[in-house]
């Protein structure tokens, strides 16, 4: 790990984390909360997938429905008009909606191969998204003079990495520039993380085994076939079983390659100087 213990993470003069755990544990709000105290750079490794990898493919997706308008099509073909994304930090909704849900084309859904194309399209985006938070360490130092980093990954984290492959070729880069703290939820939290997503489901990222095993299921059980599965309930019925599939592989890369911090630690934290301890009494239990 970067920091063998407490003491050379409270000693070191620039400190790099890289956040990784279920969407909703407090990943964003931490880097936000390090980033507005003046000395930590915010790497949004979801921001840069939907700008620096699959921007143009989100831009053009909207393209494509404005062009279905006589007026929108007119103005797009003369250059009179701009359509982009305005993805954020906060707000990745433009990436989501063009990763999309297979099914019913009139509910929102797209045909289930081409679902999987832009699976694979992320796939390869959020490798070299994380590949890349090592060039900007060194950005945040030189360019903006920030002497902190944190990286807030995505979700699917450990959906494009091999926890138990000693020489995985993204953990082993990663864990040479940042210290990996994954941030584990109770049974409580993933029940209220189910809760929310059945309230406001949303386009997720499957590994392509998982994808086409669940999506046969799914059209058994519920004997539809793809032209009219809904999608939305796709992903709803999903999204339990995809939790369960990630949990173990999340531990397993804190067990090998980083630190484990509860959810509720995370909550309680209010200042750089609480994420700090935080840190540290988790390597020191580590240590135990």
């Amino acid at each position: 790990m970067l920091y063998e213990d407490s003491a050379a993470w409270r000693a070191a003069p620039a400190k790099s984390v890289a956040l990784i755990g279920m969407s909703g544990m407090g990943k964003t709000r931490i880097a936000t909360l390090l980033r507005d105290a003046g000395s930590w750079f915010h790497y949004s490794v979801d921001y840069r997938i939907g700008t620096r990898y699959l921007g143009e493919r989100i831009n053009d997706d909207f393209k494509r429905e404005a062009m279905k308008s006589p007026v929108l099509r007119d103005l797009l073909r003369s250059d009179s008009i701009r359509i982009a994304s305005k993805l954020s930090f906060h707000n990745l909704t433009p990436l989501s909606t063009w990763l999309g849900k297979p099914g019913d084309p009139a509910r929102g859904g797209m045909a289930f191969e081409e679902y999987v194309a832009r699976q694979r399209l992320h796939r390869e985006a959020e490798i070299a998204s994380m590949m890349d938070a090592r060039a900007f360490i060194a950005r945040a130092h030189e360019v903006y003079d920030y002497p902190n980093f944190i990286c807030d990954t995505s979700g699917s984290f450990v959906e494009v990495v091999n926890p138990e492959d000693q020489h995985d070729p993204v953990l082993a880069a990663l864990a040479r520039a940042v210290q990996i703290i994954y941030i584990r939820g109770s049974d409580a939290h993933v029940e209220a993380l189910k809760a929310r997503f059945d309230r406001a489901p949303k386009p997720m990222y499957y590994q392509e085994d998982f994808l086409r095993d669940a999506w046969g299921r799914y059209l058994a059980e519920k004997g539809v076939d793809e032209a009219t599965a809904d999608p939305d309930d796709f992903i709803r019925w999903g999204f339990a079983a995809l939790i369960d599939h990630r949990a173990p592989r999340y531990q397993a890369v804190a067990d090998r390659w980083g630190v484990t911090v509860e959810a509720d630690e995370i909550a309680a934290v209010e200042t750089p100087e609480d994420f700090d301890d935080l840190i540290a009494r988790a390597l020191d239990r580590r240590e135990d």
